[in-house]
């Protein structure tokens, strides 16, 4: 785990997005329960794609169950060295998240 690779991992919001989704749950998860985190359901090759970046940068490990790889975040291991830096760039998406949306809801009502 380098400082660069967390950084590229988590410089996509879509990938931010997974990320604490999978903080969130409470067990591992296939890349299809994630796969509705737009309006439009993302295609399986982008969401796969996602899900190697954030494993290949160390933020999740992901087992092969059955057919399906189940993944799961690494926070025990890195939350010591990164947490702060990742908590951070998280709390910096969720409020530029939450202002896109105000903006969204007030361009609606005028």
């Amino acid at each position: 785990m380098t400082v660069e690779g967390v950084l590229h991992a988590l410089s996509d919001p879509v990938r931010v997005r997974i990320f604490t989704d999978l903080l969130a749950a409470a067990c591992a998860q296939n890349c299809t329960a994630l796969a509705n985190l737009n309006s439009v359901p993302m295609p399986r090759s982008t969401l796969s794609q996602h899900f190697k970046i954030l494993r290949e940068a160390g933020l999740i490990r992901s087992e092969r169950k059955g057919v399906e790889l189940q993944s799961e975040p690494r926070w025990d291991e890195y939350g010591k060295r990164f947490g702060p830096m990742i908590t951070s760039i998280i709390e910096a998406y969720a409020k530029e998240l939450s202002t896109k949306q105000r903006g969204k809801s007030r361009a609606k009502r005028a």
